[in-house]
């Protein structure tokens, strides 16, 4: 791979979310190869990271939080690292360029509908955050307005200008946050333009997001994510696969093609009426969709005499609790796909599982966050 000079980042001092701006790339990749061998290498060889060809504007979903400077002009940004002071973006080398022009839009248009951003310490103001997902492979955009509450002025009038400039926005959701928290959205969504979701295609099968759906926030790095973690499960058709920690179903609808049956297990029930509608609009038969606590169910299939050939696991950052690995020691599967966004975390979940008679078989890093220091990492555990 030729080396390109890193392209400078405005705001890199004052933003504090790319840990590794102005490193080239080459020299990211060496550091996080480095760092996850530190933490994995004593359960197995950790294979070369998998980055990509174009590390720059790969983020699907953008975030943008609404204040005022010291002049009171409208700025948007992120929050400072550590902080609630918002540091104002123009341009973000990691996030999709068109979702960043919708944000930069409608924050030109906020003075003229006369629309005042969210004070956090006062509590006044409607306008908190915007939330932009956009479908790479559908071009499906969503625009979500998070609002302190539910009457926004105008709204029809604020959209039809929205879509005069932008055009390809497909749907434009109101979210209602009126909670004094730090959480971006709130629990209720008002829809005010399109259908509510997006569609996007990933592995050759289509899935439905919402406003609040976890869905990967770099499409091009998942399907190299989610084709080892299909691939070292090595399904042959004969096998019953659980999806653990589901989601909208990604991982489970992927691996159905290559395998007997599939269970996907969700606690988050807009993420499993999102899922059991993929599976329905990608017209598969062999995976059901459960809500509830993902142990839970595998100690209940366990004790019932059930089995599990193969269980992907994809935890949240701060990794999978002992009651859940207990749950999985008693299900007792052949093999278990571990996929992980915090190799620290990772290591001390494998240390658990191979005391317990599994052994890793293979260790891939794959570079999804690139210019930031996470890494995500498959791992394939066999049981002995």
């Amino acid at each position: 791979m030729e080396e390109k000079k890193p392209l400078v980042c405005a705001s890199t001092k004052k933003c504090g979310g790319c840990q590794y701006q102005g490193t080239a790339y080459e020299e990211q990749l060496k550091k996080k190869q480095k760092h996850v061998q530190s933490l994995l290498n004593k359960f197995g060889k950790v294979n070369p990271i998998i980055g990509m060809k174009e590390p720059y504007f790969y983020r699907n979903k953008v975030h943008a939080v609404f204040d005022r400077d010291r002049k009171g002009n409208i700025i948007s940004g992120i929050y400072e690292a550590k902080s609630h002071r918002v540091v104002p973006i123009e341009k973000c080398l990691i996030e999709d360029e068109k979702s960043q022009e919708i944000i930069r839009t409608i924050r030109g248009m906020l003075k003229s509908f006369k629309i005042r951003t969210y004070d956090e310490d006062s509590g006044y103001g409607l306008l908190r955050h915007v939330l932009v997902r956009r479908g790479f492979a559908s071009g499906e955009i969503m625009v979500v307005l998070v609002v302190a509450s539910p009457v926004f002025p105008s709204k029809n009038n604020f959209v039809k200008a929205l879509r005069k400039v932008h055009p390809e926005i497909t749907t434009v959701v109101l979210n209602v946050n009126d909670r004094h928290t730090s959480m971006v959205l709130g629990d209720r969504d008002i829809v005010i333009y399109g259908k509510g979701f997006i569609r996007d295609t990933l592995c050759g099968r289509t899935f439905r997001i919402s406003p609040g759906s976890f869905y990967q926030v770099n499409p091009v790095q998942t399907e190299v994510l989610y084709g080892k973690a299909v691939e070292y499960a090595g399904l042959t058709g004969n096998e019953r696969v659980i999806d653990a920690y589901c989601g909208i179903g990604t991982i489970g609808i992927i691996a159905s093609a290559k395998a007997k049956e599939v269970i996907g297990v969700e606690l988050n029930p807009d993420a499993v009426r999102d899922a059991r509608i993929n599976t329905r609009e990608n017209k598969i038969q062999n995976v059901q969709i459960r809500q509830g606590d993902a142990g839970a169910f595998m100690e209940a299939m366990a004790e019932t005499g059930e089995h599990a050939d193969v269980v992907f696991m994809d935890p949240p950052r701060a990794g999978s609790d002992e009651k859940f690995m207990a749950s999985l020691l008693k299900l007792n599967p052949k093999k278990v796909i571990y996929i992980s966004c915090n190799p620290e975390t990772m290591a001390r979940d494998l240390n658990y599982l191979t005391k317990k008679g599994y052994g890793v078989k293979k260790i891939q890093p794959v570079d999804m966050f690139c210019f930031c220091d996470h890494v995500e990492v498959i791992c394939e555990l066999v049981r002995k």
